[in-house]
C-alpha cells in the first residue's frame, strides 16, 4: 500500500519518464503538456492503428459493392 504522503509513479506514455499520479499533475498520465501534444499529434496523423487482416471473404464480397457516382451519401 502507498503511504498518504507518497504518490504512485507512472511512466509517461510518450517519453517513459516517471511522473507522479497526483491531482497537481494536470497532464497525467503524461509528464508535461509537450508529451501530451506529441501523443495527440500521433493520434491525429493515425500513427496508432490496429492492423487488419484481410480474408478471402472480404475480396469476394467487395466485388459486389458497386459505387453509383450519381448517388450521394450525404
Amino acid at each position: 500500500m502507498l503511504n498518504s504522503n507518497s504518490a504512485a509513479l507512472v511512466a509517461c506514455p510518450t517519453c517513459q519518464t516517471k511522473t507522479p499520479w497526483t491531482k497537481e499533475n494536470i497532464d497525467r498520465p503524461f509528464c508535461s503538456a509537450r508529451c501530451k501534444l506529441i501523443d495527440l499529434g500521433a493520434w491525429a496523423s493515425e500513427s496508432y492503428s490496429i492492423p487488419q487482416q484481410t480474408s478471402e471473404e472480404d475480396e469476394i464480397f467487395s466485388a459486389d459493392l458497386v459505387i453509383d457516382p450519381n448517388k450521394s451519401f450525404l
